[in-house]
């Protein structure tokens, strides 16, 4: 039997508008009812120390676990607790129609109140280097520092084929009753005509699932689709995050450059942008040992 795979409601492909998200009320957590924060997924490795916990958020596509491996060399090299996290709508966390930055970071804050997080060091790829920003800028009491991988607080909608990966995975079909991995083969094929880079493919495949007997994918692609140019830009701000900050681009990747840099030390005026040579977009896993001793150097500054 075949089965089309998320045909959970109608996408005409279009970008849709940012669904509107009230500003929370002042107090160090979201105090406002009307917007109720989902609970996130999240994997915690403890540290030897009492040091200020590392949060890891991931970027479109991604979850929690493309974080695992660095997040258990961090801790075991800092010491430190180290936090993973499904952002909405990705990987073990629950989906909404809502993906505004401003509603993704009160989904942090009220995972800090759960995790009773004085200040934590927030740590996010490219979607989730912005939620990461976002939450500095409406929260800078809660941030002790910050580092921004691979993305800047602007627009970055001619750079990305978010939409074409989107349509792509939304046509995959797959038998239900195959095993996973060749039911992940039979994707892969079907994805590799309009998905020509492998490292790409493996990366959306990691999101391949089987539920209730049927293979679907576990990010929510309308939700995505129908919010693209809220992810695609940044809210507008006016006062700064002062505490220090690191851009970590990859040296081949568009992502961070010269233009960005007056946007960069407006918002964030105590901040550095560092390149890692050789890595492109998907810097920590392309360059995980550069990307670590980058993270750790960080640290240690004051």
């Amino acid at each position: 039997m075949r089965a089309l795979l998320l045909k959970n409601g109608g996408w005409a492909g279009s970008l849709g508008r940012c669904l509107p998200v009230r500003a929370p009320a002042l107090g160090r957590f979201i105090q406002d009812t009307t917007l109720k924060p989902m609970d996130l997924a999240h994997d915690v490795i403890h540290g030897r120390n009492t040091e200020t916990p590392l949060v890891f958020l991931h970027g479109l596509f991604g979850n929690k676990s493309n974080f695992h491996s660095i997040a258990k060399a961090l801790s075991k090299r800092t010491g430190r607790m180290v936090v993973t996290v499904d952002n909405r709508n990705h990987g073990d966390s629950g989906h909404n129609p809502v993906m505004t930055y401003e509603a993704m970071s009160f989904d942090f804050q009220n995972l800090f109140n759960i995790l009773q997080f004085p200040k934590c060091i927030m740590i996010g790829h490219s979607m989730g280097g912005k939620i990461a920003m976002t939450t500095a800028l409406l929260k800078p009491e809660l941030i002790e520092k910050l580092v921004v991988v691979d993305v800047t607080p602007g627009q970055t909608t001619s750079r990305t084929p978010f939409l074409k990966y989107i349509a792509a995975m939304r046509a995959v079909t797959v038998v239900n009753d195959l095993p996973r991995s060749a039911a992940r083969k039979q994707a892969e094929q079907q994805l590799q005509p309009y998905i020509k880079d492998n490292n790409i493919r493996q990366f959306l495949l990691t999101n391949l699932v089987q539920r209730d007997g049927r293979y679907v994918w576990r990010v929510n692609l309308e939700a995505i689709a129908n919010q693209m140019d809220c992810l695609l830009n940044f809210p507008k701000f006016s006062s700064p995050y002062t505490a220090p900050t690191l851009f970590l681009g990859g040296g081949n990747s568009p992502y961070i450059s010269d233009k960005d840099y007056p946007e960069i030390k407006r918002l964030f005026p105590n901040s550095v942008v560092e390149h890692v040579p050789g890595a492109g977009h998907w810097v920590h896993a392309e360059k995980p040992h550069d990307f670590i001793n980058a993270i750790c150097a960080f640290l240690e500054t004051s």
